[in-house]
């Protein structure tokens, strides 16, 4: 059905995303943080990346930027908690830069499906 690649740096949320989009049939591909995920993103591309936004490493701002640069037509899905500050606000941010839709923690499962097979 398609690869996705989830990069965030919560063992739990890794976990629990991977679980629902096997189940789903798509093959999913984990990172711990960014800079690991533009690694395996460039060794072998996929369908579409699921990034959290606050990480260790490289966030994910720095990796939907360094995506973008370098593969224009990748899909981006962006997933926050927030930080310092809430998590529409780097989400708005992550919009901006190319993400093609933008989910707050905990993500609706729906939600996400919903978006994922749009993209794919």
């Amino acid at each position: 059905m398609g690869r996705i690649l989830i990069v965030d740096d919560d063992v739990d949320v890794l976990d629990m995303l991977g679980q629902t989009l096997e189940r789903e049939g798509y093959e999913v591909v984990s990172a711990a943080n960014g800079k690991e995920g533009v690694r395996l993103y460039r060794e072998d591309p996929v369908d579409l990346v699921i990034t959290d936004i606050i990480m260790p490493e490289k966030e994910g701002i720095e990796t939907i930027m360094e995506l973008k640069r370098a593969f224009p037509d990748v899909k981006i899905i962006a997933i926050s908690g927030g930080g310092l500050v809430d998590p529409e606000g780097y989400l708005s941010m992550a919009k901006q830069l190319g993400a093609r839709y933008t989910f707050s923690k905990p993500v609706e499962r729906e939600d996400l499906l919903k978006a994922v097979r749009e993209l794919i």
